[in-house]
């Protein structure tokens, strides 16, 4: 394991036991702040019970009690309590930003902040970016308090042939926090533990095939993929601006749509952001509303290959589907095997193409991906966990983005991942086509790596379509979600029938910090 920064020892934590549902007093009043969604704590605030301040002083307090046993959080921002002041004094003046004013956010350390590093979790980053990402600019200019950096998979999980999602040079090994020696997946695995453990009211994680979604059905929250050009991606760490997108994690959708709402936006040096429709909606906690899933046609992708517990559970989140008034149709998107076998020689090519473009952006560290991989080889710490760089090495020798092969086969990639789902969704007129998000969660081992063939975020993350995972059940202790993907742009569809499904099947409960499964 990597060992703890200096600047983490402010979070180590005795291992004592932690309230289910952790309790914040306000005014003299106490109330369950893991429950709590924005409009709640807005409504507080604005009735005098509570202020910013106190808001972002008890997640502090958290973090500092808890985070020892989840390690989710890798630095925390000097600056969020003089934010949550500022906040409420816009509040005493009634010059509001909107509802995440005074809201902490938690931001996955990929995502560049002009006061803090941006590592990506390699020890080669430790340094400031020259700006903030555009949408830490949208999120600062919300009100929102900027609590921290989240610790992530580094590289975002594209350095090894063999990853232990979570685990960083910088930051450690991140736990999942319903049984801690098992995995959060990756890479976005502080963004959603950190959640999970109401260390944060909210948390930006980033994707390009899963990296939002299986760390948030894993810890029992809710991630939206959203379409591919709703969120900017300038200032954010790539791998692919093909796949590439960053977005919110919460314990409820209210707050992942309010959150979207602020990070949506048109950025000129993000073409993508530039071709979503004017009819886009701008509010979308608006669309959020009870009876979403009465009178749809919901395809139920169930991947037998992510275990028996899990397949109950589908059935258990079909029953309740049924019980909302949906018709479910089962079946399988076609073209599975093929976007899996073109995926991975793509993303080389692309990453090879970005990170160089992105390194060049920083004022100091490695220029390129070539002074990447010598700097791992010279530094021990970043072979402790993630042993190789297998993917580096891969992508410096990937044929280049103008080769014949690479733009044949991503234009096959893109072309049959839209098909995937576009045809299954015309085929047997469906709103939306749900799956599993991740099997129970696995043992965390740097020696044998990840367990996580999860091939259910694969076609709309490679299309570019959104993906919002909602808690499905429990197997044991632990949890797994389930996903609606839809059409390109249909965000504020699949936000409503996964907040009505979470109103059918209200199964998340807070975690319990287990230190391990009995044998």
């Amino acid at each position: 394991m990597g060992r703890r920064p200096v600047f983490l020892a402010i979070l180590a934590a005795a291992l004592v036991l932690v309230p289910a549902a952790p309790a914040v007093a306000s005014s003299g009043a106490r109330f369950d702040l893991d429950a709590a969604d924005i409009p709640a704590l807005q409504a507080r605030m604005a009735s005098g019970r509570l202020t910013a301040v106190g808001l972002t002083s008890t997640y502090l307090d958290r973090i500092h009690r808890i985070d020892g046993k989840v390690n989710a959080v890798l630095a925390l921002n000097p600056a969020a309590l003089s934010q949550a002041s500022a906040s409420d004094a816009r509040r005493r003046a009634h010059r509001l930003r909107g509802p995440l004013d005074g809201i902490p956010v938690l931001v996955k350390d990929n995502v560049d902040t002009r006061d803090q590093w941006t590592t990506a979790g390699s020890r080669a980053l430790r340094s400031r970016p020259a700006r903030d990402a555009t949408l830490t600019t949208r999120l600062r200019d919300a009100g929102a308090v900027i609590l921290g950096k989240a610790n992530l998979s580094e590289w975002a999980n594209f350095r090894a042939a063999k990853p232990t999602s979570g685990w960083s040079g910088v930051g450690g090994q991140t736990n999942n926090p319903y049984v801690l020696d098992r995995n959060p997946c990756g890479s976005s695995a502080g963004s959603a533990a950190a959640v999970a453990a109401s260390l944060a009211q909210v948390s930006i994680g980033s994707e390009t095939d899963g990296s939002i979604v299986c760390p948030a059905g894993m810890t029992a929250t809710v991630g939206h993929k959203p379409s591919l050009g709703l969120v900017s991606r300038t200032g954010v760490v790539p791998i692919s601006a093909e796949q590439d997108t960053a977005g919110p994690i919460a314990r409820n959708v209210v707050d992942v749509a309010l959150t979207l709402s602020v990070l949506q936006a048109r950025d000129p040096a993000d073409p993508a952001t530039l071709t979503y429709p004017r009819t886009q909606p701008t509010d979308y906690a608006k669309h959020l509303r009870p009876g979403a899933l009465r009178g749809t046609r919901i395809g139920l992708w169930r991947l037998p290959v992510l275990g028996p517990a899990t397949d109950t559970i589908m059935t258990s989140a079909r029953n309740s589907l049924v019980k909302a008034g949906a018709t479910v149709v089962e079946g399988t998107p076609p073209y599975q095997a093929r976007l899996l076998e073109l995926e991975f020689p793509a993303l080389l090519t692309e990453f090879h193409r970005d990170i160089d473009a992105y390194l060049a952006t920083r004022p100091s560290g490695p220029r390129n991906l070539a002074e990447l991989i010598a700097y791992n080889r010279a530094d021990p710490l970043e072979q402790t966990c993630f042993a190789g760089q297998e993917l580096f090495e891969q992508a410096l020798a990937a044929p280049p983005p103008t080769d014949p092969g690479y733009l044949a086969g991503r234009a096959e990639l893109s072309d049959l991942a839209r098909r995937s789902l576009d045809e299954t969704l015309a085929a047997h007129h469906l709103d939306a086509i749900a799956s599993p998000t991740n099997p129970p969660a696995w043992k965390t081992d740097c020696e044998v790596g990840d367990n996580d063939v999860i091939p259910s975020s694969t076609p709309a993350a490679v299309a570019g379509y959104p993906d919002v995972t909602v808690p499905a059940g429990f197997a044991g202790p632990l949890p797994v979600g389930i996903s609606f993907m839809g059409a390109r742009w249909s965000d504020a569809r699949m936000l409503a029938l996964a907040a009505d499904f979470s109103r059918v099947a209200p199964v998340r409960v807070p975690p319990r910090y287990l230190p391990t499964l009995p044998s």
